[in-house]
């Protein structure tokens, strides 16, 4: 049931009592939760290849990066954990309380990254406390996910959803990624050369922490969602369950639910991180771009991608959320593998950087409709939890595609081929989904 419908004449107050004030507030806190945690999440990206040589070193640099890909991996899939977790957190205490305490995790397990001893210190321990430590750092992602996926959709009107959707799930990744690059720019101009393979890459992880104090000062003037106020008050409304929220996800109700929506979520990952995701690797050992011109153009790249996210989950609001997503789907099919192709041969700065801001304005339209699409897929009552699990779900497959390309490329040369062949497979899986779905636009229970 959606309590807000449309707005007051000259007040600015929407029907159901919630202000003006609380929508921008949960608008912003939603974008920047995820952006921070997405920034804490893109550093790994950016320092992979001096991941690979501390933590997993071998001779052959393709296994380096599946290694360093690999314990990116670990954490997507622990963030189906953190979803049951502070997804069923979330729909029973409440979406703010649940944010307030992932975001603040990540923050710190992001920093702690940072005070690891190195193979070369320890041995293989280093390896070993690495992974764990990716392991927690994903539970607290999850729950981030659970929480600021529903509350800005939830206190903004109908009309606004699709846009909403963009600019969190779309907008949140590209503002953390544009995060991420100010901060690679700044530090490798601390830590030049050597340096930053000694202290610069530490210095990466620390800023975490600053996600976790920022969070906590965005979040001290959020209000709770407005529908799961209303759900508590009500009580009846949406027809609560009696099982646990995982529970419900997965009872013969919603299953069928949860895995046509991986249909699409997985090729939305997908697309997500073998283009933003996969971009600061391809440029330093495929283009072999400077620190100081590859972070630029990850710039550029990230405000792309937000620009795209926003337009197409704009676009949803107006065609609908399948149109949108049978279009995409189209589009990144044909597109994706001459892109790759393009920047792997590009020498010029013009030329890299025109390719790389293509991917990213494709990869990130591919998913932008996707979180208002789960939303309507789910009643408030078990909104977060059903959501969540949607998402990280799909998204740890498609950040484990980034392994597979690097293991099944053998050699860095093949690398942009491979990840063409896997592009264009995921998004026929994607169309078949794009399909199959229902029309979800309006549809807020």
């Amino acid at each position: 049931m959606s309590i807000l419908t449309s707005t007051n004449a000259g007040t600015g107050t929407p029907v159901g009592g919630v202000t003006r004030r609380q929508m921008v507030t949960a608008s912003i806190a939603s974008l920047l939760g995820w952006s921070l945690d997405l920034f804490d999440l893109f550093i790994l990206l950016y320092v992979a290849p001096e991941i690979g040589k501390l933590f997993f070193p071998t001779s052959i640099p393709t296994l380096s990066l599946a290694a360093v890909y690999a314990s990116f991996a670990v954490t997507l899939l622990m963030r189906p954990v953190g979803s049951a977790l502070f997804g069923s957190y979330a729909d029973r205490k409440g979406r703010k309380k649940a944010m307030v305490i992932a975001v603040t995790g990540v923050g710190i397990s992001t920093a702690l990254f940072g005070a690891l001893p190195t193979v070369g210190q320890i041995g293989v321990t280093a390896a070993v406390l690495f992974l764990i430590l990716r392991l927690v750092q994903g539970v607290f992602v999850g729950g981030v996910v659970a929480s600021t996926h529903t509350i800005g959709t939830e206190t903004v009107p109908p009309k606004w959803r699709g846009f909403m959707s963009g600019l969190i799930g779309g907008g949140g990744a590209g503002l953390g990624a544009l995060l991420a690059s100010v901060v690679y720019y700044v530090v490798t101009a601390a830590f030049p050369g050597p340096e930053f393979s000694v202290w610069g890459w530490r210095f990466m992880f620390f800023a975490g922490i600053l996600s976790s104090i920022l969070g906590l000062f965005i979040f001290k003037s959020l209000e709770e969602s407005p529908a799961w106020v209303q759900l508590q008050q009500a009580k009846k409304a949406d027809a609560p369950v009696k099982k646990a929220p995982v529970r419900e996800v997965f009872s013969r109700q919603y299953l069928p639910v949860l895995l046509v929506n991986l249909m699409l979520v997985i090729g939305g990952g997908t697309a997500y991180y073998l283009t933003s995701g996969y971009l600061p690797t391809f440029l330093k050992v495929i283009n072999k771009t400077p620190a100081g011109t590859s972070s630029m153009i990850l710039m550029g790249a990230s405000v792309v991608a937000i620009v795209s996210a926003v337009l197409f989950g704009r676009l949803s609001d107006y065609i609908g959320r399948k149109k949108t997503f049978m279009i995409v789907g189209i589009v990144c099919l044909i597109g994706l593998p001459f892109l790759y192709s393009g920047l792997a041969k590009a020498t010029a700065v013009s030329a890299i950087t025109f390719y790389a801001l293509a991917l990213a304005f494709l990869g990130n339209a591919a998913y932008a409709p996707i979180l208002i699409f789960l939303n309507e897929r789910f009643p408030t009552v078990i909104r977060s939890t059903g959501t969540g699990l949607s998402w990280n779900m799909g998204f740890a497959v498609g950040g484990m595609m980034p392994t597979f390309v690097s293991l099944a490329s053998g050699t860095t040369q093949n690398i942009p081929a491979t990840l063409g062949y896997f592009a264009a497979a995921v998004f026929v899986l994607y169309l078949i989904g794009s399909l199959v779905i229902p029309e979800t636009k309006g549809d807020f229970k």
